[in-house]
């Protein structure tokens, strides 16, 4: 049955993408002897429970195959059916143009943008080793299983790959184990154009194991491919890769050329290659061996959860505690961060930066699966857990995969997708932090937070000009429109420590990730702000009457704005303040609500923000002013930049002015 299953892979996956005229069946052609040697010999899982918690993670990092993970969920009883192929990339289908997390049952991670596969196996191993380190117990493997990956030559051109798995060789993370399709080709044609570099150096150089299967010289060798795994799970030290050379195609008249890489095979060799295979089922029709040979492998993942609840029965016996925490980690629970009164108590100016690393630390103390850090920078981004008396949270390295605080080197990119990975594998809420410039490196990762709907929260601090002498390549501009353009992200730009508050609450709390986008320097501490931060816009200070001028800020520009207000009652100007810390969630209010906040029969308005305009443009309607940056900024002390560029209140005044005269 090996041939025959292997073989019913590719033909589904190729008969799929020639009837949506769409596709790339290379890789499933290619590589479907792999695939079909993990899951029918090594993959643990239970298609009855996807989500068994220890099930083995898989992750199709060149996404662009699809079909081959489509084909894989199918004969391995995920629910997918026959009619979900013949389905596949049209509109509503269970089977997209590459995998989507959250709407096909078995996938775990969108993949698809080449290399964030591989970074957020990455972070599933991370999520496996730190769970298997707190709660393992003698006896008691609660969490043990491996993460596994595949991933073509165009992965391992992206700069995210190296910057993933030169952090997963760092850590050692030994049950992360990569199946490398070596074919040679891209959409281009072969990769001697663009991809010379000895991949197993590199990998050897990263402290990976490195392990070969010539499938090539030995097609469909299952036996070469088991011999490989059980090696990569004999390495416990080291994370490792199988180098496995294929012919892309497989088994076509196209075999080894770039044309069958992205588009359908055409009908005539779609038929020389059922030939070649011996294959006479109908199109999309399996033989019943082979559904039946597949159905061993559900089995034997049935049996495996089935001894594993057992197991955790007899734990949840001898360490009650510690079974507790676990389900409560592995459903996401969390306290009433609301109630907690010693977040909200402010005294003394401080940098948003500063009052984030506070609610941090006091959030860390009751939320134990709390786990994250930064790229090099947790001095400078305070997102780092301390140690306090009674909690010691230590760093993850491999010598102590239990500590929280992560080192995520200068790998931004790789950071904000391994940060996805550890969020996607379950029991944790993670973050992870950089100067907010950088975000800019962040940005496909962050996309795929949104787009996964995950709730990653990213530390972004230095939010501006008040950067200060660093200069124009260290001072966001542009950043925050890009950020509030992801649909589905939270941005929140705090005025002040109870609105960082009630940021860090809407993060933790939200389903959706949540940029804290953070001051370097300080910031005055209002009276009036708190938990109405949490519908994104609120008034922070109000006048007597209707107001003739609304005075809208977010983050650091909000003093301007209650110090503009104070000088325009001096001349009988009644001005009301809004701060508007996170945008997406003052739209999501009620329309009586916003109306409330920034009524449209008050015309004369200011928007003020240090960063571009184009967020404003709504909110400051026809007659209002938006003081805002339209140029790069420059090197010099940050408060001769705020005057330079116009952030003062002065002219936060005159803008009013301008405004009422209109």
């Amino acid at each position: 049955m090996k041939k025959d299953t292997i073989n019913a892979i590719r033909i589904l996956s190729a008969e799929a993408i020639q009837k949506a005229n769409s596709g790339h069946p290379g890789l499933p052609l290619g590589s479907a002897p792999i695939a079909y040697a993990l899951w029918q010999n090594h993959l643990k899982f239970n298609n009855s429970d996807p989500k068994w918690e220890d099930r083995d993670r898989f992750i199709l990092s060149a996404g662009h195959g699809s079909m081959l993970d489509y084909s894989l969920l199918y004969l391995y009883g995920f629910g997918l059916t026959k009619e979900d192929l013949m389905n596949f990339r049209q509109l509503g289908s269970k089977t997209p143009g590459h995998p989507e997390y959250g709407h096909t049952v078995g996938i775990e991670t969108t993949t698809g943008p080449l290399g964030q596969g591989i970074a957020n196996a990455v972070g599933m191993a991370v999520a496996e080793a730190h769970l298997a380190a707190k709660f393992n117990r003698d006896g008691f493997s609660v969490v043990d299983h491996y993460t596994y990956a595949i991933c073509g030559d165009g992965c391992l051109e992206e700069g995210i790959s190296y910057e993933a798995c030169s952090f997963a060789g760092t850590h050692e993370l030994g049950k992360l184990i990569l199946f490398y399709d070596d074919n040679d080709i891209t959409i281009e044609g072969n990769t001697d154009i663009t991809f010379k570099e000895d991949v197993a150096k590199r990998f050897e150089a990263q402290n990976w194991q490195v392990l070969n299967v010539d499938l090539v010289s030995h097609p469909d060798d299952v036996a070469l491919i088991n011999a490989a795994i059980e090696a990569a799970k004999a390495e416990t030290k080291k994370p490792s890769i199988i180098i496995c050379k294929t012919k892309i195609g497989y088994g076509t008249p196209l075999e080894g050329s770039h044309k069958c890489h992205g588009a359908p095979l055409g009908a005539e060799n779609l038929q020389k290659t059922k030939e070649k295979f011996g294959w006479t089922s109908e199109p999309f029709e399996v033989p019943a061996e082979v559904l039946k040979h597949t159905a061993e492998a559900g089995k034997k993942g049935a049996k495996a959860e089935k001894e594993w609840n057992a197991m955790f029965a007899e734990y949840e016996k001898k360490y009650p505690e510690l079974a507790k925490e676990y389900k409560a980690a592995m459903k996401g629970e969390l306290p009433d961060l609301a109630k907690m009164r010693e977040l909200f108590a402010w005294e003394k100016p401080m940098a948003t930066r500063q009052t984030s690393n506070v609610v941090l630390n006091k959030i860390a103390a009751v939320v134990p699966e709390l786990i994250g850090g930064s790229a090099d920078l947790a001095p400078s981004n305070l997102s780092d857990m301390k140690n306090t008396d009674t909690i010691t949270y230590g760093d993850f390295t491999p010598e102590n995969f239990a500590g929280r605080n992560m080192h995520f080197g200068i790998r931004e990119h790789a950071m904000a997708a391994i940060t996805n990975g550890m969020q996607l594998h379950g029991g944790l809420r993670a973050y992870c932090s950089t100067f907010f410039i950088f975000s800019d490196y962040c940005k496909h990762a962050m996309r795929l937070s949104a787009l996964m709907n995950i709730p990653v929260v990213y530390i972004l601090t230095h939010d501006s000009i008040g950067v200060g002498e660093d200069g124009p390549t260290h001072e966001p501009v542009e950043q925050l429109i890009a950020l509030r353009s992801i649909p589905n992200m939270k941005v929140y730009r705090p005025a002040d420590g109870k609105e960082t508050t009630a940021a860090w609450i809407s993060a933790l709390n939200g389903t959706a990730p949540t940029a804290l986008v953070l001051t370097r320097q300080n910031l005055p501490q209002y009276e009036n702000s708190g938990l109405e931060a949490l519908k994104g816009g609120y008034i922070l200070s109000d006048c007597k009457g209707t107001p003739d001028i609304l005075l809208i800020a977010s983050g650091s520009e909000v003093e301007l704005c209650m110090n503009a207000q104070a000088e325009l009652a001096k001349e009988n100007v009644k001005a009301r303040v809004v701060s508007m810390p996170c945008i997406e969630e003052f739209e999501k209010q009620s329309a009586e609500y916003k109306e409330s906040v920034i009524p449209s029969s008050v015309k004369a308005r200011v928007c003020v923000e240090a960063g571009s305009p184009y967020s404003w443009y709504k909110y400051a309607g026809d007659k209002g002013e938006i003081v805002a940056m339209s140029t790069f900024g420059a090197s010099g002390p940050a408060a001769q930049l705020f005057k330079l560029f116009g952030f003062t209140t002065e002219n936060v005044v005159e803008k009013a002015k301008l405004s009422l005269s209109k």
